[in-house]
């Protein structure tokens, strides 16, 4: 399957409206369900208030009795009242006259975001009053009765799209949040989205919808996975970090093309997952092989010692110094990395110590080597590779989101620009004990062909079949072509990984009986939302999301549970000491602010 034969269309034309097509389920059996629109079903029923939703009346509708149902979102004068469903706005006159004074008094006293029933007639606003930026701006509903359904007590904050609130404030608070106009506009672009997935894979390309288990059990590789306790004692679920193991299960079973909008729980701290691409990172260790500025002479002595270097194009222009000094406590305190700004004329280092060190043959070179101008930047840091590359990483997005406050357009968000990552090794070195392998990706990759012979002599050159799909510049996608050979497996698993293989003998054991070749992959929806809407974190996409430590603020879990209710689990709570409490508080990411 090409995904760009998809994915493009997708993302330029999700405003169209999904049609009603009518699908034919054929099974083994003779019967034959059709799915069909031929038959009308009624709009509403007799629990339905309302005639009609606020954002359809339209002059064709002049004259009709109608009943709508809706939050007061404006006030005028006590003269008239916007009202608003979630199918848009409608103007509401509030009657006058006397024999009117008990309607006048609902809708004058009842609080903006009160949720109201009126009845009336639609007419004509009056020549030069109509509205056209509303779409029904050219009709209004002159009232008769009125009905207060439920009164809004006093708010936390404004329902105005431009009033800034807190992220905290708007998790606390979600059902409010989910009013506003972004909110619905992300949640139901998300399901058009779902919808065209679904629409094309199943009806274009015969793909399976299945569901996988959510309830499973702990398995090796991957992301930490939460645990459910059971009634048998000392025995727990996980909850599937990814559904990797069924994906290949059911492939053995025959179903070659499947997939499914999968939940994925995983123990660790959510993230923005913004990164749009914005300029190059470039390697200039040669450069400052002799140099007096210490902290590029020791991470130059170590055999992984690297110096790299990215270039803020303009940002002589822009970033001020207390931009500057920002970026170098970021690099401290969250990499533990110094960070060297040099420009291209010495006089405007700010009279910076270690920043005259630089010679006019270093400047030179790094002039040569990252093509600078006058008026840029640069960014320079030293230290592990992985390590700077991240820190470099981090700070190009930070100068990104810093030059477009300032008016630069360096990312055009109605561009979609689609990248294939593909040669990934499979094994890296574990941090904690360099000499020891783990997978760059899952245990269950398969290794390229053209480099088996290097798995039994020297793993760590070994490239993986995985791939990873990336759209402007941040991974919406990725997976791999899978191990089918139960022998391969298990000797990556035990041998090079030194993992118990009895944790995934299910699956070994289904490799072992007629598994054929397979592969998958998976596109993270939530990122991808992301990037459609433009939404600043994954959070803006989904509608009950987790706080950046995992918290749901508006109902406080997770939460305690008492001893009573624990013990059909045979489990009980050890409570940390003062000084665990207090460390590990300390390793806790902190909440990020909005």
């Amino acid at each position: 399957m090409h995904l760009g034969a998809w994915l493009g269309p997708l993302c330029r034309g999700l405003r169209r409206p999904v049609g009603r097509t009518p699908q034919l389920v054929r099974g083994s059996l003779s019967r034959r369900l059709v799915l069909s629109s031929r038959r009308r079903i009624p709009e509403f029923n007799s629990f339905v208030s309302r005639t009609n939703t606020c954002g359809e009346l339209r002059s064709s509708h002049l004259g009709q009795e109608v009943t709508l149902c809706g939050w007061i979102q404006y006030r005028r004068q006590n003269i008239f009242l916007v009202l608003r469903d979630f199918h848009g706005l409608v103007q509401v006159i509030i009657p006058q006259d006397e024999s009117s004074a008990s309607v006048k008094k609902i809708l004058c006293e009842a609080p903006l975001e009160s949720v109201v029933k009126v009845s009336g007639t639609v007419i004509s606003r009056p020549p030069g009053q109509e509205n056209p930026t509303m779409p029904t701006g050219e009709i209004e509903i002159k009232v008769k009765t009125a009905e207060l359904l439920n009164a809004c007590k006093k708010l936390p904050f404004e329902m105005k799209d431009f009033v800034k609130k807190t992220e905290a404030l708007r998790l606390q608070y979600r059902y409010l949040d989910l009013r506003s106009s972004q909110m619905q506009y992300n949640l139901r672009l998300r399901s058009e989205v779902v919808m065209k997935m679904r629409e094309y894979l199943c009806n274009l390309h015969g793909f399976v919808d299945i569901e996988t288990p959510t309830l499973f059990k702990r398995t090796p590789g991957g992301a930490k996975e939460f645990l459910v306790p059971s009634r048998e004692p000392g025995k727990f679920y996980s909850l599937p970090q990814s559904p990797q193991q069924f994906k290949q299960l059911l492939m053995v079973g025959g179903l070659d093309r499947y997939f499914q909008v999968a939940r994925c729980y995983r123990d660790e701290g959510s993230k923005p997952d913004r990164q749009p691409e914005f300029t190059q990172i470039v390697d200039v260790s040669s450069v400052f092989r002799k140099t007096e500025i210490r902290f590029l002479q020791d991470a130059l002595s170590k055999p992984q010692g690297k110096a790299k270097a990215i270039c803020v194009p303009e940002g002589v222009k822009h970033i001020k110094r207390k931009d500057i000094e920002s970026i170098k406590q970021f690099a401290a305190d969250q990499f533990n990395q110094e960070v060297l700004p040099i420009f291209l004329k010495a006089s405007r280092n700010w009279n910076s110590p270690v920043a005259k060190l630089v010679t006019e043959d270093q400047r030179l070179e790094l002039i040569r080597l990252m093509e600078i101008q006058e008026e840029d930047i640069v960014l320079l840091t030293a230290g592990e590779h992985k390590k700077t590359c991240s820190l470099l990483g981090k700070l190009r997005l930070q100068c990104a989101d810093l030059l477009e406050t300032k008016g630069m357009v360096l990312r055009d968000p109605a561009q979609f620009s689609f990248l294939w990552v593909v040669d990934f090794p499979l094994f890296l070195p574990k941090e904690e004990s360099p000499t020891e392998l783990e997978s760059a990706h899952h245990p269950f990759t398969a290794p390229h062909p053209s480099d088996l012979h290097f798995l039994y002599t020297e793993p760590e050159k070994v490239r993986s079949q995985h791939y990873d799909l990336v759209l402007n510049g941040s991974e919406i996608g990725g997976g791999s072509i899978r191990i089918h050979d139960a022998q391969l497996q298990q000797y990556i698993l035990a041998t090079l990984l030194k993992e118990d293989v009895k944790l995934l003998s299910h699956l070994l054991q289904a490799l072992d009986h007629g598994a054929p070749p397979h592969g998958g992959i998976a596109l993270g929806l939530d990122r991808l939302m992301c990037l459609i809407t433009g939404a600043p974190s994954i959070r803006d996409v989904i509608a009950f999301p987790k706080s950046f430590r995992g918290h749901d603020l508006m109902s406080s879990a997770p939460d305690s549970v008492p001893v009573e209710e624990l013990r059909p689990y045979h489990i009980q709570v050890s409570w940390p000491t003062e000084a665990e409490a207090e460390k590990d508080s300390l390793n806790q990411p902190h909440q990020q602010k909005s």
